[in-house]
């Protein structure tokens, strides 16, 4: 008996040396995970049972391969499409209809602007609508659209000024329609850069006059142009609040440039006051841009891509999402870094980063091995000497086979 028990010996620990060769193998391999090798004894039964005193085992065997899915390390690239997850989870992958599951983050854009592993596999997740609002539906192939960013004309004008309350009307009256207004008919003005339909800029100036009691008219001009022959009245109480209805509304603003003309804005001061200080500006925002190319994307913590344009804006391109499940160890390995979904592992849960138990996304970074070559190496020596054992134990049987083949 002691043939079968040595010769089961050498298979397990040739099998478990075959699986920390393959952990070692992949030491260096992006978003591997360690296989680990579980033994079960094994016993001889008999329908008429045993006594439990002198029952002896005969071997040993190979229960499971199991695979350890502990985090590794995360690396730093100059990849901002290498995505390292931190903390539980897989990216959901898929291939003409065929879904799986992966830890490799080590992605690209393809010619059609899909985001792939190196095997073709398109990274799924949810898409963004032309406003860029993500879109929680069932994830599809993250696509990267290219295309130019339209314009969009200037419709709102938010800013917060102060004007000086110690300023008097000045001495000269203003002068409608001039082109270079003379400093002593306003006390105070700024400019704000504005977009027509077609995504040109414009130079929108406001000129400020005082009219006493907490009174001022505001004139515009464009582009250096005419400036507006009605005053757009602007007023405060004596704490120095806005108490003029806001928006007001800056209309007939003329271009040549082909695109809309006459335009208008909303001109939102909510927030300005009238103190005892110098003119300022604190807040100046506006809703238009010009055309824009697609100059790079982020990747956030929450799996949100989005795209940086070159006229300074940035729009979500896609979300992507992570997949877990109740059993990672009960998924079925595919090669090529891929797992896939199994009666052992149950349904995949699919959600967003950094919801659930799903870890958070780390852009421009990868997820090492979490193989220990210094304890595989270790685990080797054992598993040669156990080798070494149970070839020894047949050694011996041989030779005690042998003593009793030579009585006479």
């Amino acid at each position: 008996m002691a043939f079968q028990q040595g010769l089961s010996g050498l298979n397990a620990a040739s099998k478990a040396l075959d699986v920390i060769s393959n952990n070692v193998s992949n030491a260096n391999n992006v978003g591997f995970k360690l296989s680990g090798t579980q033994f079960s004894d094994v016993y001889a039964t008999a329908l008429n049972g045993a006594s439990a005193g002198i029952q002896i085992g005969i071997g040993t065997a190979v229960g499971k391969v199991s695979q350890v899915f502990n985090q590794g390390n995360i690396t730093p690239t100059n990849n901002p499409l290498d995505v390292a997850i931190n903390g539980n989870g897989f990216f959901r992958v898929e291939s003409n209809g065929v879904v799986a599951y992966s830890r490799n983050g080590q992605f690209q854009v393809d010619k059609n602007g899909n985001i792939i592993n190196s095997n073709g596999y398109k990274l799924t997740g949810y898409p963004a609508d032309a406003q860029g609002a993500i879109l929680p539906a069932s994830p599809s192939a993250i696509y990267i659209d290219t295309s130019d960013l339209m314009p969009v004309q200037t419709t709102v004008i938010d800013m917060g000024l102060n004007l000086d309350s110690r300023s008097t009307t000045p001495a000269n009256a203003w002068v409608t329609g001039a082109t270079t207004p003379d400093t002593s008919t306003y006390n105070s003005s700024t400019s704000v850069t504005v977009y027509d339909s077609l995504g040109n800029s414009h130079i929108m100036s406001l000129y400020f006059r005082a009219g006493g009691a907490g009174s001022w008219n505001m004139y515009t001009q464009l582009d250096g142009g005419a400036t507006s022959a009605t005053p757009t009245p602007v007023t405060f109480d004596t704490s120095g609040q806005l108490t003029s209805t806001m928006p007001l509304t800056v209309a007939g603003l003329t271009v040549s440039t082909g695109a809309v003309s006459p335009f208008s804005v909303s001109l939102d001061l909510t927030g300005s006051t009238q103190y005892g200080s110098a003119f300022g500006i604190n807040r100046q925002t506006q809703d238009g841009y010009a055309s824009g190319r697609l100059s790079g994307i982020t990747i956030g913590t929450d799996g949100i891509i989005q795209g940086r344009y070159s006229n300074g804006q940035t729009r979500n391109l896609g979300q992507i999402v992570l997949a877990n499940f109740a059993n990672p160890q009960g998924l079925t390995s595919l090669g090529n870094n891929l797992w896939g979904e199994s009666p052992s592992s149950g349904q995949p849960l699919v959600g967003a980063p950094g919801t659930g138990s799903l870890g958070d996304l780390m852009a421009g970074a990868v997820e090492e091995s979490n193989v220990d070559l210094t304890a595989e190496l270790v685990s080797m020596i054992t598993q040669q000497r156990n080798y070494q054992a149970n070839a020894q134990s047949i050694k011996t049987q041989d030779q005690i086979m042998q003593t009793l083949v030579n009585l006479r």
